[in-house]
């Protein structure tokens, strides 16, 4: 016998549905949003107002604010990286794939609001999202970067990883003042990787 979890038996959690699926991927797109105009505090009913949900189903779903947050976390991280692939199949070239990629990657960093703060916190369930983050986004960002190395449209012996820093340096900041614009100083730099 087994428990929903499948603990006990050697089998693994069912999968969830793809309606389930979906149903998570409206809140999870719904707490973004939220958290792009108002913060990781936002109240919850205003996370199930933008997802057309009761707050009880947040909470089904994500029971703490701390698994809500993790999940937005984890699901933008999971668009970012897989844009990755799609906008090198799509693209004209490698450097706009790379282009591409890096300003929606810019987005991401700079509309966190308050992610970064929870992030650093002491909380056990934040410890392992800044590897996860690394762990998922440097990999895409290399084959880019890579691919736009092969064709010739890059100095080469820059790393994805130092790419990646020095566009996250240039977004610091950047939700606080609205006349900075983080995507084209990033879009600059982007630029400077071109062969002369």
């Amino acid at each position: 016998m087994t428990n929903d979890d499948g603990a006990g038996t050697g089998r693994t959690a069912p999968r969830k549905r793809a309606d389930a699926l979906r149903n998570e991927r409206t809140l999870l797109d719904a707490a973004a949003a939220v958290f792009v105009t108002s913060g990781v505090e936002a109240p919850v009913r205003d996370i199930a107002a933008r997802a057309g949900v009761g707050v009880a189903t947040i909470y089904r779903h994500f029971p703490t604010r701390a698994d809500l947050i993790i999940g937005v976390f984890r699901h933008q991280v999971e668009a970012c990286a897989e844009a990755g692939p799609a906008l090198l199949e799509t693209s004209a070239t490698p450097h706009a794939a790379l282009r591409g990629w890096i300003d929606l990657f810019v987005d991401f960093l700079v509309t966190k609001h308050g992610l970064a703060s929870v992030l650093q916190s002491d909380d056990a369930g934040f410890e392992t999202l800044h590897a996860y983050f690394i762990d998922r986004l440097v990999p895409v960002c290399a084959r880019l970067l890579d691919a736009a190395t092969e064709a010739g449209e890059v100095r080469s012996g820059l790393t994805a990883y130092e790419l990646m820093r020095g566009v996250g340096n240039l977004c610091i900041g950047a939700e606080h003042d609205p006349d900075y614009d983080a995507r084209r100083l990033a879009g600059l730099l982007v630029a400077g990787l071109r062969q002369p």
